[in-house]
This record gives C-alpha cells, structure tokens and sequence, in this order.
C-alpha cells in the first residue's frame, strides 16, 4: 500500500496551534474527527492516552508518535502536526507529530504502511526537509519520493553478503515500534547483503512467523521486543536480546553483532538450558564457583541474624542481657533468635555448600560439621571456606575408594560411608591442623581492622565500596562482598557499611543523572533511571549494568569514584551496619547512625550523577555529511526550530 494512501493533505496540520501534549492530542484527535477518520473521537482519545501511559510515544530526534488501535476509529489514517517553536511532550521537546489511528479490524499491511513512514523519519536530512516544507502536498512528496528510492536501491557487493540472519520484534501495543524496528532491520540488512527475515508480534497477530528450517540456517538471531517472547524455540542458540528501540535505532550494529556471534543463550524452557548453564560454569574457575555457592546460601542467614538482632537494639543496646536494668524479655529473644542461632549456622551453612557444590549431597554433612567446628575453633569465616573445600575434595577421594566394594554395601555409601568417613577424615583436619593457624590470623585480622582509625579506615572503605562498584556483581564485587561477610561473621560491620554504600552508589546516581542531565540519555534509558531509583534503593547494584554497557568509558569510572567516596565517609565516620543487606529498608534499623549513612549514600550518588553529566555527551547530536548547499541550509534550521 502506498504511503500517500494514508498520509492525505488534509490531514497535515503545518502550524499546530498547541502549546501542550494535551493540547496537542486534542488537536490532532479533532482534525481526524473532522475529517472523518473517526467515529467516537472521546474513546479514540482515551485510547491514545493509554498507550502513553504505558510509555511516552516519543521516538526521539523531536519526534512524537502518539497512536493507538480503537474501536473510535472508522478508517486508518495518519495525521501529521508541526510546531517549528517545539512543544514539551513527555521528557524532551518535539517539533513535529504523527499521529496514527487505526480500526479493530485493519489488517497489518496498515499497520506496516503507516509504520514505514516512522522508518523514514530516522533520516535526519528527510526530517530537516519536513521541517522547510511550505506546504501539505510538498510534504507529500516527500514521503513518496523516499519510497520510491527505498524501492529503486541499487544493489552493489555488500559485506556480509550471503549471511542469514532472523528477528523477532515486538513492543507493547504491537502498532509503531514493532513494524519500525522490522522495517529498519529490514534496510539494514539490505545495505550489507544480508538475508534477513524478521517476524512481528505486532496488535494483528504473529506476521512473518519463523520456521524451525529458518533459525537452523540463520547465521545470527535478533530479538529487539519490549514484550515477552518465546526463547524456547531458539534453543542453544545465542541470541541477541535488546530493546525494540535499539532495533530502531541501531540495527546495523546488531545485525553485525548476531553474525559475529556475540549473542548469549536465552532459552528458560528445555534441556539446553542447563547445558548451558554449565558450560558458562565451568568456563569459571572452580573455586570461585565452589565459594560463590557457599555464599549464596549463607546470605539469607545473614541477613535475617543482622535484622534480628537490629530489631533487640530497638529496646535499648543492652535490652538483651539479663543483667541489665533495661533487659526486654522480646529483646532478648530476638537477639537470641539473630545471633545464637542465625549468627551461628552462617558459617556451617556456607561450608556445607562450598562441600555440596564439589561433592553433591555427601558433602552437605562433612561441611556443615567442618564449618561448626571453624566456628567453635574461632577461624571463623576463612575457617570455614577451608573446611567447605577439605570436606569436598575428601568426599571426591572417598568416592573413588568405595567404587571397588561389594555391591550389596554400595547403598549404604551415600548415607553412612561417606557421611562418616568424610566428617571424620574433615574434623579431624580442622581440630588439629587448621583451627589454631586460621584462629590466629582471624584474631590478627580483626585487631588490624579495629585498630583502623583516620586515613586508614577511609582508604579501605573506598577500596572496598569502590570495589563494589567496579563491576556491579561480578568477580571484583564479590571479592569484596566476601571480605565484607568474614568481617560480620566476626562481629566487625563497618566494612558491611562501606559496601552497601559501594553497591547503592552506582544505580542511584545513574538514576539521578538521568533526571538531571535529560539530554544525555535517550528516552528508554530516562524510563529505565525511574527503575534504577527502587533498584539502588533496594541494593540491586545490577540495575547499573546496562548503563555501563553503553558507554563503559564514562559510567564505570563515575561510579567507583562516587562509591569510592561515599564508602570512604562511611569508614571515616565509623558508621556499622548490622545487615549487609536490604537497602533503605534495612538502614533504619541496623545502621549505627542511619541519617550520616543516607548522607554518604546521597553525596557518593550526587558524586557519580554529576560525573557522568560532564563526561556524557548529548545523545542526539545532528551531524551532516551532505555536499548539497540547500541540504545543509535545512539542517541548519532544523537545529534553530
């Protein structure tokens, strides 16, 4: 269908008179309702005011696309505003707006015609030539004379020529978004010879459905969708999974991406799931995998042991001891509840599962055995890393061992030889051999980090926080989150303090520079900041991580600098913090001083926003590479408008 069937004269508004988004609506909605395009005009306006509740029809480059799918609309059409003063859409100020209507039953050639004029809108010479347009028919031919070239495109060696590549893309209502990130796919491939075929989970229905025989021959698969989509049928292939807007935007890239096979496995419904899982495991080193095994586990426990304990303070710092004048009977059993108990399994449960993750389930009981007796020896935390590990690999040794005996006693290895051989063979090791060295070590340790005062105790709360902040979960974070938890296991919490603050730092002062500086983020990145604000909040540090994939260069560095310094406040002002984790939640009542604390987590934020605003540059910087006079005069106004 040509665009010129949709996109009539009568429906270009030049110079909008709206000053406002509602304004703006209202006038585009009344045009069409005069014009006959609509037979309910308050239920078409209802429906465009849902979708942008969803998320703001803002595209970006100035452009606006309000749309929806209503049963207020009697025919498909398209109206187009302009406003050469701009007007303030959602989160950046728009010139010009297209507004698509489409009927209940429209099929998805509609859909994909009224989408492929979006398409061209990417264009930055095309948007500045709309902008000098001096009349509707003008505008017009525009749009006809770059279909026309999109059509007629000369066919030349390409890179890639002879690839194959599928896609899948989707947005929310299925009606914009989906088709143009289709369509500029679509040319992408195009200018590098490659084959390309993209399926689109669009308002109608699934279009363009991919086959099995199709994604066996694709050299590289793309998802760029904001709505749920079926990774099963990918299987082991990786994929490149982004965000309907980045298919827009930088489908070249991806598509260089997918062939060169930098996509990952995405599958969460067959077997190949946990193939690859293990795969991914076993590229890391062993022990790292063994240890981070044995913390997840042991968090939960640390967790609830340091609210517990938290919530008897609240009674009064001595509540819980029966010889004070404020003992609280309720105090006291939550202390009782977080310490003697909770406090107490945290390192038998992580060396039971550092043994667990090397020796399966015989190891569970020779570690658990192991880290009580780290426990009660006082090697503590490292004590019980040891005692994970010995149990393990004695179980792995046992186990070869016991291949050669009877079968009628192979029953009874897991649950009895085993068990016993390999606690006994693991106490024994601790009780003579490990406890008393890593006692003292421990004993050392921990009369280092009390006696840390001044520039010393600064110096390791950066180091710690800015370490947190370095790769947002990944080998350096944890390193230093395990520091963290054989410090609270030896009841010493300021470290824990710092390296909340290294962990809330990075996604809040995103966050906050994308509310201060608007005009270096785009659009989904400014949605995704709201998200990072709960996130940091609630001590989610990975909700940084696509941030600093986009420009490493510039957010990383702003937040360990940011961490760095709020951790660094943190140890100089000697605050503790009972809970390593929760956030904000946890901040009233397990923090020494829970308003200095919010205090270092603000400034080490504002440190990092106001970084990476100085180092960021502006998203949409309009750039020229046209030789023709006229064209470079259109350029010059667009900027001006």
């Amino acid at each position: 269908m040509k665009i010129s069937n949709v996109l009539k004269p009568e429906n270009i508004i030049l110079d909008v008179t709206a000053t406002t988004k509602a304004e703006l609506i209202d006038e585009l909605s009344q045009k069409l309702n005069d014009n006959g395009y609509l037979s309910d005009i308050e239920q078409f306006k209802k429906d465009i005011w849902a979708r942008e509740e969803q998320v703001p029809t803002e595209v970006g480059f100035g452009i606006a696309i309000p749309h929806a799918k209503s049963t207020g609309v009697q025919s498909p059409a398209i109206i187009m505003g302009r406003s050469l003063s701009g007007i303030e859409y959602s989160t950046e100020s728009c010139n010009l707006f297209f507004m698509i209507a489409v009927d209940q039953s429209s099929s998805s050639e509609h859909l994909q015609t009224l989408s492929k004029i979006s398409t061209f809108l990417m264009d930055e010479l095309f948007r500045a030539k709309l902008i000098l347009a001096r009349d509707q028919e003008e505008i017009v031919r525009l749009f006809e004379q770059a279909e026309d070239q999109d059509a007629q495109a000369l066919h030349s060696p390409k890179k890639h020529a002879g690839k194959k590549v599928v896609g899948v893309t989707g947005c929310p209502t299925g009606i914009a978004h989906t088709f143009m990130a289709a369509e500029a796919l679509k040319n992408a491939a195009k200018e590098l010879g490659v084959h390309i075929k993209v399926q689109t989970n669009g308002s109608t229905g699934v279009g363009n459905q991919l086959t099995p025989e199709d994604i066996a021959e694709a050299d590289g698969i793309i998802v760029a969708a904001d709505v749920k989509v079926d990774m099963d049928v990918f299987g082991d292939r990786p994929v490149i999974k982004t965000s309907v807007k980045n298919g827009v935007h930088h489908a070249q890239e991806l598509i260089e991406d997918a062939i060169a096979g930098k996509g990952v496995v995405l599958n969460q419904g067959n077997s190949n799931l946990k193939e690859a899982k293990e795969k991914t495991r076993l590229k890391q080193p062993k022990i790292y995998s063994h240890i981070m095994n044995g913390v997840s586990f042991m968090i939960p426990f640390v967790v609830a042991g340091g609210i517990l304990i938290a919530l008897s303070f609240m009674f009064g710092i001595h509540a819980a001891d029966p010889n004070s004048l404020d003992y609280n009977a309720f105090a006291a059993f939550l202390s009782t509840a977080g310490g003697s108990a909770a406090f107490a399994l945290m390192v038998p449960v992580l060396a039971g599962y550092i043994a667990y993750s090397i020796a399966d389930r015989p190891g569970l009981a020779p570690g658990m055995i192991g880290g009580m007796l780290a426990t009660i020896g006082g090697s503590g935390f490292l004590g019980g890393m040891l005692a994970g590990f010995i149990a393990g690999y004695t179980i792995i040794a046992l186990k070869k061992l016991v291949k050669g005996i009877p079968d009628s006693l192979q029953s009874l290895s897991p649950v009895l030889i085993l068990p016993l051989v390999g606690s006994f063979i693991t106490a024994l090791i601790m009780y003579f051999v490990i406890n008393s060295p890593m006692a003292w070590i421990n004993e050392s340790l921990q009369g280092w980090l009390n006696g840390l005062t001044g520039s010393n105790a600064i110096l390791l709360g950066a180091l710690l926080a800015g370490m947190m902040a370095s790769d947002m979960g990944g080998p350096i974070n944890k390193t230093a989150s395990a520091f963290g938890l054989a410090m609270f296991a030896n009841q010493i919490f300021e470290p824990s303090a710092a390296l909340m603050v290294g962990g809330m730092v990075p996604p809040l002062g995103i966050a906050l520079a994308t509310t201060l500086f608007k005009n270096k983020f785009s659009i989904e990145e400014r949605n995704a900041g709201k998200a990072a604000y709960i996130m940091g909040a609630s001590f989610i540090t990975e909700a940084a991580i696509p941030f600093a994939a986009n420009d490493p260069l510039r957010v990383i560095p702003s937040n360990i600098v940011g961490a760095a310094i709020g951790g660094g406040m943190s140890m100089a002002l000697g605050i503790s913090l009972q809970a390593p984790h929760g956030g904000i939640f946890v901040i009233p009542i397990a923090a020494s001083n829970p308003l200095l604390y919010i205090v270092c987590i603000l400034v080490g934020s504002i440190i990092t926003a106001c970084m990476i605003g100085l180092l960021k540059k502006p998203v949409y910087q309009p750039k020229s590479n046209s030789s023709d006079p006229s064209d470079k005069k259109a350029l010059t106004t667009m900027k001006s408008a």
